[in-house]
């Protein structure tokens, strides 16, 4: 019997996810998490086979949570369900090592034989992730790319430049030049699109 845990913040899709796996006589789910941090404290708890999982929830992503097990070494096999098919959130899903990668809207009998085939050693992922994932080039150098993921973090044109040795006037510079490259209007635009984009 192969253990699951489905962890979705929508409670009425969790739900139909669970009662469709459940309906497979070699399938059993084995606990429900509505966010990252629940589907790792469960994961812990309950040690399954499987960990189905969407990207977007409250708190800790998905691709947060795969991150984790993969740096603690959980025997735990990882698969992604997710509606987008952005550059940003394959990459990280390969780098995180999931073992399927796959779209929300996958008749149910081919879900159920994804988690078969990834028990048996295989990864599953829906081609039509990996057209819609083709990794546009990056635009930004390497040090426009460390200015941004500060900036990311919260830290203000003052505390960068202190930060990464640099007068004030200079980081001013790079981040007119990211918003220009980006064309976006604002850091906070800059940093969404080089995320969605993978870029960062």
């Amino acid at each position: 019997m192969i253990s699951i845990i489905i962890a979705e913040d929508q409670r009425m899709l969790r739900g139909a996810l669970a009662s469709l796996l459940d309906m497979e006589e070699d399938l059993q789910v084995v606990g429900q998490a509505e966010n990252g941090a629940e589907a790792l404290a469960l994961v812990e708890r309950v040690q399954p086979d499987v960990l189905l999982m969407d990207i977007e929830m409250p708190g800790q992503s998905g691709l947060d949570i795969a991150e984790l097990l993969k740096q603690r070494s959980s025997p735990c096999r990882v698969i992604i369900l997710t509606t987008f098919a952005r550059p940003g959130y394959f990459e990280r899903a390969v780098q995180a090592g999931v073992h399927g990668y796959l779209l929300k809207d996958e008749p149910s009998d081919k879900l159920a034989e994804s988690i078969r085939r990834v028990m048996s050693g295989h990864r599953e992922i829906s081609p039509e992730l990996i057209f819609g994932a083709v990794r546009e080039e990056n635009p930004l150098t390497a040090r426009e790319q460390e200015i941004l993921k500060l900036a990311a973090d919260g830290l203000s044109a003052g505390e960068i430049a202190s930060s990464l040795h640099l007068s004030y006037g200079t980081v001013r510079n790079y981040i007119s030049e990211i918003l220009n490259k980006l064309e976006v209007k604002s850091r906070i635009e800059a940093v969404r699109l080089a995320e969605d984009k993978g870029w960062l």
